[in-house]
């Protein structure tokens, strides 16, 4: 039996739209050969979420969004149908949240926990928790970062008036102008220590060797003979002292008798009397002996 040309065309274009229907379906994250379990998830909110979306669950692909339904009867409620692994169990203390991306579109994620115990029944309504989206951070955050630009801004405002100002352009000239003496001084500072330093340092250690000589020198005195010759110099000024100090003694008779020094005081006094007796009357004195003698002799 011969089939014709019509009836090939027409099974190869059957069996073509069979494997291009799994194909898309296959691309698109559906579960062909697998058994799946549908889930209800409720929200206020859809948030963009499409039909074949990816569903996640701790952030691993486990199903995919078979449908999003929402209830014109009762509006704020939108009811997103899940299809997942049926292997899959839910627990019913777990999350469910729509993430919103940086580039937009949006993805289910769930946040399971690890009691199993009770879990949800396929085709459960689960009510699902609301995400604050990159947008919806941003909105948030702007009534706290609008005055920090209000300040950026006003500061800009003031960098830009310092700019503008004469006196800056001054204060950068100024600072110039002193870094130039600064590199000048600088230049004539090197220039001294290269001309100077080579000098005072040849004069310190030409001190360092007379210090060194010296101290040699000092080594080589004997300087325990001459402290012991300073120590008996020293007792005998004691010894002297202790006999001046001592009224039994000659010197301290001299010194601590008042005796004595009323007899010297007296004889001083008398020694004075008759030089001063002499100089007034020198005859007296002189005129008694030689008139004397030659009266003695004449008599003879």
């Amino acid at each position: 039996m011969k089939i014709s040309n019509e009836a090939k065309i027409g099974m190869m274009g059957t069996v073509a739209l069979i494997v291009l229907f799994f194909g898309i379906n296959f691309l698109k994250g559906m579960s062909i050969f697998s058994s799946e379990a549908i889930y209800y998830i409720q929200f206020k909110n859809a948030k963009g979420l499409s039909k074949n979306s990816t569903v996640f669950a701790d952030g691993f692909n486990i199903g995919r969004v078979s449908n999003v339904i929402y209830n014109y009867k009762d509006p704020g409620k939108v009811f997103i149908e899940i299809a997942v692994d049926r292997n899959l169990r839910i627990p019913k203390d777990s999350k469910v949240m729509l993430d919103e991306g940086m580039l937009g579109g949006c993805t289910l994620n769930m946040l399971l926990s690890g009691n199993v115990a009770e879990a949800y029944a396929e085709g459960d309504t689960i009510i699902g928790g609301d995400s604050n989206g990159l947008m919806e951070k941003a909105s948030s955050l702007l009534p706290q970062v609008e005055p920090i630009l209000a300040r950026m801004d006003t500061l800009l405002a003031t960098l830009n008036r310092i700019a503008a100002d004469s006196s800056l352009t001054q204060i950068i000239h100024n600072t110039e102008e002193l870094t130039n003496n600064l590199n000048q001084s600088t230049v004539q500072l090197n220039r001294l220590l290269a001309k100077d330093v080579p000098q005072m340092t040849k004069t310190f250690n030409k001190a360092g060797e007379n210090i060194v000589q010296l101290t040699a020198n000092l080594n080589q005195l004997n300087l325990q003979s001459t402290l012991n010759s300073v120590t008996a110099t020293l007792n005998n000024v004691n010894n002297m002292v202790t006999q001046m100090q001592n009224p039994q003694g000659t010197l301290g008779k001299f010194m601590n008798d008042p005796t004595l020094y009323d007899n010297l005081s007296k004889t001083a006094n008398s020694a004075n009397e008759l030089v001063t007796d002499l100089k007034a009357n020198p005859k007296r004195y002189v005129h008694f002996s030689v008139f004397g003698k030659k009266e003695k002799e004449n008599k003879e």
